[in-house]
């Protein structure tokens, strides 16, 4: 018989505790070990329960949720998912939280004074199961770069001599943030090609994640808006809840369409876009496949490699979630499978 995991439920609300743990109890995998109600309860129930899996809320009285997390992942390690409110400042700290080593993120469903959190159960269960995989591999993705130590070093582009034809097409999801903050301030001011991002997250978290991207980069780096033109030096992140396709308005300029059609399960979607920039930049697009849950990217790395384009996936040892680049792997469409440090270095190699 499977033993269950073991979780500890943290937040101040008494409602979203119960909530929480009821949800999580309905799952046989899943075994409710303690709560907490402020950030001391939390640190002593880690310490005397040793679970498998924290559930933090972030917004607490006294010791809040950040505060948790960093006593945490110094003294007692292990996988922790955040509850977040879904809003600019709630997006932050959220942000800070994965950089600081939580695996993900839970966002809470506001409507009025009404907490709707029911409305995450599935995927709060997947969550925690795909967090406790993650457990054993915690230690080497907190030795990984942190707020407190960017990435200070860039890339080595000595070599190159194209005249910055090519474009890079990166698609990631859980585990992303984190492993675009290892990858993005790597590339040097003066990059030969523009860059395209889609990271699964609310579309309240793009706006503050792209601007924390640009503050640890030579690059810049935004948010994309529409007909945006794709350019050098460029890395332009996906809004949440549309797609994101380019489109050539001349001989000259590439610009990104936006558009709220559904296409697939994920807005915006990383088939959508590679598929996209594979149509408009044949043999001239780097696709790059990161830490993700699900398969979304298989088949916009397969257009990219029949468009005699180049192909990178995130090797299993240092994924968080080795699914997305796994599809990839499996469909025999990655022309390098590296490990995350190693993937800026690929990237100027086929630049």
């Amino acid at each position: 018989m499977t033993i269950p995991i073991r979780v500890l439920v943290v937040d101040d609300s008494a409602f979203i505790r119960k909530i929480i743990s009821n949800m999580l109890a309905s799952d046989p995998r899943i075994s409710i070990v303690g709560t907490a109600r402020n950030g001391d309860e939390a640190l002593a129930q880690v310490k005397a329960l040793k679970p498998d899996v924290m559930t933090l809320d972030i917004e607490m009285p006294g010791m809040n949720g950040l505060d948790v997390l960093r006593q945490v992942m110094a003294h007692n390690p292990l996988p922790i998912l955040m509850v977040s409110s879904l809003t600019e400042e709630g997006a932050k700290e959220t942000l800070m939280a994965l950089e600081l080593g939580a695996v993900d993120y839970i966002p809470k469903h506001l409507q009025g004074s009404v907490v709707n959190i029911v409305t995450i159960q599935q995927d709060l269960i997947e969550k925690v199961v795909m967090a406790h995989k993650v457990g054993p591999r915690l230690a080497q993705f907190g030795r990984q770069a942190s707020p407190e130590h960017p990435v200070s070093a860039s890339l080595n582009l000595t070599g190159y001599s194209g005249r910055g034809h090519k474009m890079v097409a990166i698609g990631c999801s859980t585990g992303g943030p984190k492993a675009l903050l290892e990858i993005l301030p790597l590339f040097p001011k003066d990059f030969p090609g523009p860059i395209l991002v889609v990271q699964h997250m609310p579309k309240f978290f793009v706006g503050p994640f792209a601007q924390r991207l640009d503050q640890l980069s030579q690059i810049e780096v935004r948010e994309a808006v529409e007909g945006d033109v794709l350019k050098p030096g460029l890395a332009l992140i996906a809004p949440g809840g549309v797609q994101l396709k380019v489109a050539r308005r001349n001989t000259l300029e590439v610009v990104v369409k936006l558009s709220g059609e559904p296409v697939t399960l994920h807005m915006p979607s990383v088939d959508v876009m590679m598929t996209s920039v594979a149509e408009v930049f044949p043999e001239r697009v780097i696709g790059v496949i990161l830490t993700g849950m699900g398969h979304d990217g298989m088949e916009g790395m397969a257009a990219i490699k029949k468009a005699n384009g180049r192909t990178i996936a995130q090797d299993e040892a240092t994924s968080v979630v080795y699914g997305m680049p796994k599809a990839v792997v499996d469909s025999g469409t990655a022309d390098k499978i590296v490990p995350l440090e190693k993937i800026a270095g690929e990237i100027a190699n086929m630049v």
